[in-house]
């Protein structure tokens, strides 16, 4: 029975979210059940094309992802995916009717992680982070406004702040494992090497810019993803704030994280604001 089987593909959807993001997925759980299997269809399909390019070293990473991308492509057309994480994805995507242009935009960014490992100017780097970032934020938008057009094309700009500002903390935190591991270097005119004080509060204020127009957008969100949204920026900028203190030569030698004590401190000084309209 086709329902039984996509009942194991929403649950594929959730674990891979639970597992790979404590985060996210605490975040997640704060939606209203009503649209929570969806953020987490839209989750275990980037977080799976992610892995491909960053994580699957002793493997053809390309030929991975050509066969996930056309196995993404099939499952779209043909609404059915064998793989349970497209299509718990294409049953989101048809669902809300998610833009096609989105979903390449996202795959284009990944498969440049196949091959490109510096960011020289600005507009690459914006690029980048729209396919990377950006529109995984419109595709929740899609699914917390319900597939409205007139309030997504409302919030899409604030949506596609807070996606950039998420992923630009993601970036600052990760320098070490990004610069080392990878080879890579998102942040264009910064030399990594020898990060200093000034480079590294300019990165600050632009996302502490983007975060204050994201934030305009989260309050005017429905109620049943409100909350939810609220938690994950109070995540981030708790990242920020602890990556502020952190003397610039040391970001690279370290990788800040929020420990789970504080994500559940965070999720209840989160509460008491949202019921106080303290946000």
């Amino acid at each position: 029975m086709k329902q039984l089987f996509d009942t194991v593909s929403y649950n594929c959807s959730k674990v891979v979210t639970k597992t790979y993001s404590t985060s996210f997925s605490l975040a997640t759980k704060m939606l209203y059940k009503s649209i929570r299997s969806d953020i987490y269809n839209i989750y275990g399909f980037v977080r799976f094309a992610d892995e491909i390019v960053d994580s699957f070293h002793d493997y053809d990473k390309e030929a991975l992802f050509n066969r996930f991308s056309d196995d993404l492509e099939l499952s779209l057309k043909n609404k059915i995916s064998l793989n349970p994480i497209l299509n718990s994805f294409q049953h989101t995507f048809h669902k809300y009717q998610i833009d096609k242009s989105l979903v390449d935009a996202f795959m284009e960014s990944m498969r440049l992680d196949l091959h490109k490992s510096t960011y020289l100017t600005d507009d690459e780097y914006k690029a980048y982070i729209y396919g990377s970032a950006d529109v995984v934020g419109l595709m929740c938008l899609k699914v917390f406004v319900k597939g409205d057009d007139k309030k997504y094309n409302e919030l899409k700009d604030t949506a596609m702040a807070l996606g950039s500002a998420f992923q630009k903390v993601n970036f600052l935190r990760d320098l070490k494992a990004d610069f080392e591991g990878l080879d890579r270097t998102y942040f264009p005119n910064t030399d990594l090497k020898n990060l200093d004080e000034p480079s590294k509060q300019d990165i600050i204020d632009d996302i502490d810019a983007d975060f204050e127009k994201g934030l305009s957008g989260i309050k005017k969100l429905p109620i049943e993803a409100k909350f939810g949204v609220f938690m994950a920026y109070r995540y981030y900028s708790q990242l920020l704030k602890k990556l502020k203190k952190t003397p610039a030569l040391k970001i690279k030698d370290s990788r800040i994280r929020v420990s789970n004590p504080k994500k559940i401190e965070l999720l209840m000084r989160s509460y008491v604001k949202y019921q106080l309209n303290l946000m």
